[in-house]
């Protein structure tokens, strides 16, 4: 004897499944609600920028290459604002330290030329956390990550990134090198802080110093100073920082 029943129906799993908001819609909102709930620079007030770099040991060249070319940060001011810049570094076994506040090229060279790079582990999730814990003293209009390398987390730096996007502070990362982890963590960083990602070597000291220069610029001034200075580099930055470029 045959059985008639008829089985239920099962439910639609694959429209259930298409129903369910996708990882990167996720990310996108949250990028959308970042850039919703950024801080404006407060009128008149000084830029503050955090100038962050790996000082491990293979990184002395780059570190002497910054050292030489972070005057144009201060230079590239002018007539915009004035610029606090604070030094943070990494190296050895967990040592992460940051200066105070300077406002002058000559101070912060004094400062960059007493450091030696000691071999070690990357701690940019520690320079991330500082940032953060800067920014609710006074606010950070920046912060600058100089580096070739990542060995941390990337979920865990990401966190931290997409916190410095919602409190309105960018991080600029300057990826040397062709590495993918650090190419693909450092362009991730970028993306969820509103920030922006770019390559350089050794060789390229003159494009550094110029995107450097844009970075101060906007610590200083915002969108508008990049915008009204109008050189190559800027609109590069603007570029960036508009999301038209990956």
């Amino acid at each position: 004897m045959s059985d008639n029943r008829k089985t239920p129906a099962r439910p639609d799993i694959k429209s259930d499944v298409q129903k369910a908001p996708s990882a990167k819609s996720a990310v996108e909102a949250f990028v959308r609600q970042a850039r919703a709930m950024a801080v404006p620079r407060e009128e008149g007030a000084a830029g503050r920028l955090v100038l962050a770099l790996d000082a491990t040991m293979s990184r002395q060249p780059t570190w002497d290459l910054a050292c030489d070319i972070q005057a144009e940060m201060f230079d590239a001011v002018g007539k915009v604002g004035s610029l606090n810049v604070q030094l943070v570094y990494y190296r050895g076994f967990g040592e992460c330290r940051a200066s105070r506040f300077v406002s002058d090229t000559a101070s912060l060279k004094n400062l960059m030329t007493r450091i030696d790079c000691r071999g070690g582990q990357t701690q940019i999730g520690k320079v991330l956390s500082h940032g953060l814990k800067e920014n609710a003293r006074k606010k950070v209009n920046a912060l600058v990550f100089i580096g070739d390398a990542m060995e941390e987390s990337v979920d865990h730096l990401a966190h931290k990134a997409g916190e410095l996007g919602l409190k309105g502070v960018p991080v600029f990362m300057f990826q040397e090198g062709h590495d993918p982890v650090a190419t693909n963590a450092f362009r991730e960083i970028a993306r969820l802080s509103k920030g922006a990602w770019f390559r350089f070597d050794r060789n390229s000291a003159d494009t550094l110093a110029k995107l450097l220069s844009s970075v101060a610029v906007y610590a200083s001034g915002g969108l508008r100073a990049l915008e009204s200075r109008a050189r190559p580099e800027d609109r590069m930055m603007i570029e960036h920082l508009s999301g038209k470029r990956g």
